[in-house]
């Protein structure tokens, strides 16, 4: 026989009910302010040479989430290097940045002492002091004083350019390299025997930051590309131009990545004649950043339009342009067409610190420019 229940049990079951949901809309928002309520310690230091005016220095105490505005300044003769710290720095190269708090963190601003580079020659010296912080004061080509015997097609025996620091112990460069947003261009290196190829042979925790290498022709053997041939530190707000030819971990920009390489392209070409092979980066077990390549790639395995070889890597929000580069694979980024990649919405979209400009004009105040279905994106200190 089915038993109906009557009104009073109908009322008392609604009770229960709204009981247990009141119960759990508590709970529930007992939970989340929990969260909110979640306080982390943030601890900043600097090194010799400057400060951080903003919070400034010491133990500061934030909510779970909290943005929080890092400054750095630096002293008379010195310039601010790069920020040791978490992830969850905005941008580790840039002197003034956020954080987001989601643990206790400590992190310094690191300086150095500055040695201005006005010629090819002050260029060559690096290599003397590879650890120490540069600052690059005007465009190098062609016209600057020493290149015919340090960077043109008759340097060093038809070798050219000789790279500064190499996989040795104590011969990589560990400092710093602020472009200022110059330029190198017409850089030659013919050096088709040896490894570690490129402007840089090979940087180990040191910094290279706003420079483009334009117009370039670098030949070299493995851990090989226009920038640097393997680094295990960071390249930041970097860009190449012209061609790159090596047997293995060819890359446009880097050609053996251990490190980070963020808010960088390259449109040059690149060639291997045996694998890994890279429209940005040949082979890479590091991070890459919010960068692109557009230029043609060839290789004969672990061929990609932005990297050819991959190992349990982070790369998040990069491009490149499958149509230029002959390829519609890579291993990692995605492929986009030409007029996907001058399109402001596909890196809008991607969370890119991008702006919209209009036909020769900059906006610095963004890491990245872009005249919407005109060009591919630019960096802001770009003319």
């Amino acid at each position: 026989m089915k038993i109906i229940p009557g009104p009073s049990r109908h009322h008392c079951l609604a009770r229960i009910g709204i009981f247990l949901f009141t119960l759990a809309l508590i709970t529930g928002m007992a939970g989340c302010d929990g969260d909110l309520d979640l306080e982390y310690q943030l601890t900043i230091t600097s090194t010799v040479g400057g400060h951080v005016t903003e919070p400034g220095e010491g133990t500061f105490t934030y909510h779970r989430g909290a943005v929080v505005n890092l400054v750095a300044q630096a002293e008379v003769d010195y310039g601010f290097h790069y920020w040791t710290g978490p992830l969850t720095i905005a941008d580790i190269t840039a002197a003034v940045t956020t954080i987001i708090m989601n643990g206790d963190y400590s992190i310094t601003a690191n300086f150095g002492e500055i040695t201005e580079i006005w010629d090819w020659s002050d260029l060559d010296t690096i290599r003397d002091n590879p650890s120490g912080f540069y600052l690059l004061m005007t465009d190098l080509d062609s016209t600057t004083a020493n290149y015919t015997g340090l960077a043109s097609p008759t340097a060093n025996e038809g070798k050219g350019w000789r790279p500064i620091g190499s996989h040795t112990i104590n011969d990589e460069f560990v400092g710093g390299f602020d472009g200022q947003g110059y330029e190198i261009r017409d850089l030659f290196i013919n050096r088709p025997d040896e490894d570690f190829v490129g402007l840089f042979g090979c940087i180990d925790g040191g910094v290279i930051r706003d420079i483009g290498v334009v117009n370039a022709s670098v030949i070299g053997n493995q851990y090989v590309s226009g920038l640097v041939g393997e680094n295990w530190g960071i390249v930041s707000h970097c860009h190449f131009t012209g061609s790159v030819t090596g047997i293995r971990a060819v890359g446009g920009l880097v050609g053996y990545n251990y490190g980070l390489a963020s808010n960088s392209y390259s449109t040059g070409s690149v060639t291997s004649t045996e694998g890994s092979v890279g429209g940005l980066v040949g082979s890479n077990e590091g991070n890459l950043r919010t960068s692109y390549s557009t230029g043609s790639v060839t290789g004969n395995s672990a061929v990609g339009g932005l990297v050819g070889g991959r190992w349990g890597t982070t790369v998040s929000n990069c491009f490149w342009d499958r149509d230029t580069s002959g390829q519609t694979t890579s291993a990692g980024g995605r492929g986009r067409t030409t007029n996907e990649m001058k399109d402001f919405s596909t890196f809008s979209g991607a969370g890119w610190n991008i702006i919209a400009v209009a036909l020769n004009e900059t906006n610095p105040v963004y890491i990245w420019n872009i005249v919407n279905n005109v060009t591919y994106p630019f960096l802001g200190w770009q003319p």
